[in-house]
């Protein structure tokens, strides 16, 4: 049975709008911070593998074995310089991947208003952008933390992705299955034993799913500097919390406008205060 407070066909085409506004809100908020934080550590570590490349590289050349190499190396060109990789391209792959997101979690919060309790849309949609943090970046980042550029085995590149949106998969099913799991005992236990109940429930199926799916051990290099892989996880984790906060606190104002506007007859006492 539907929820009468949820929103009907005709708002959700004008959530769907407003939730990608509220992404290149967002997006722009997240850009900020990874051009801020985010690019010195990616320089830092493309600042040691271009090391560890000369090194080889001369290794190669003082044992005779690498006459071909240098000129095939600076046969190479560099089709996107770092500068434009850094400003541009940064801005314009965050940009749309807020938009993206934003699209996707309008529409689990046109799922979801009505259905959790009864929440604001304010609140509906902090809540969706904490769940959807949470499931879709934060556990999937404690098992599979992001990585530098450049940095890893590159044969594995496929299977470490793989595993990746196989973590983010079981994570959103099992938080989808944590919040039925919730609804269903509040009858009987109460709204907060059974958040409680469900919540400690997740993180056990999240844990068991951790331990049974395969590390990442070759992700990154034993001798790649640890100071800069913390900086650039540190970075990457700040960068998605900037996105979601950010989206949560414009959507939520964007929501709340369209589907709690202020009545009419506050309205005209508002404007008819001042004359009296």
């Amino acid at each position: 049975m539907s929820d009468p407070s949820a929103p009907t066909g005709s708002l959700v085409g004008k959530l769907l709008v407003r939730g990608m506004l509220a992404g290149l809100i967002a997006g722009l908020f997240a850009f900020a911070v990874a051009y801020v934080v985010g690019e010195p550590s990616v320089d830092a570590s493309i600042a040691v593998e271009e090391a560890a490349a000369k090194a080889e590289h001369a290794a190669a050349h003082s044992h005779g074995g690498g006459h071909g190499t240098g000129a095939a190396e600076q046969a190479e060109e560099e089709l996107v310089s770092r500068d434009l990789q850094s400003t541009a391209g940064l801005a314009t792959g965050v940009l749309v991947y807020g938009v993206a997101l934003g699209g996707i979690a309008s529409l689990a919060f046109c799922f979801a208003l009505g259905r959790l309790g009864r929440f604001t849309p304010k609140a509906t949609a902090a809540l969706v952008a904490a769940a959807a943090f949470t499931t879709v970046y934060l556990v999937p980042f404690l098992k599979y933390p992001a990585t530098p550029p450049a940095v890893g085995n590159p044969d594995t590149i496929g299977k470490r992705t793989a595993l990746f949106f196989l973590m983010v998969l079981l994570s959103v099913l099992l938080g989808i299955a944590a919040v039925v799991a919730g609804r269903r005992l509040a009858p009987r236990l109460g709204n907060w034993n059974a958040t409680v109940v469900a919540g400690a429930g997740f993180v056990a199926a999240v844990a068991i799913a951790c331990a049974f799916l395969p590390g990442n051990g070759d992700a990154v290099a034993a001798d790649f500097p640890a100071a800069v892989l913390w900086e650039f996880r540190l970075a990457t984790l700040g960068i998605q919390a900037a996105l979601w906060v950010a989206f949560g606190l414009a959507f939520g104002l964007l929501a709340q406008r369209l589907l709690a506007p202020r009545p009419a007859s506050a309205q005209a006492l508002g404007a008819a205060a001042p004359s009296a």
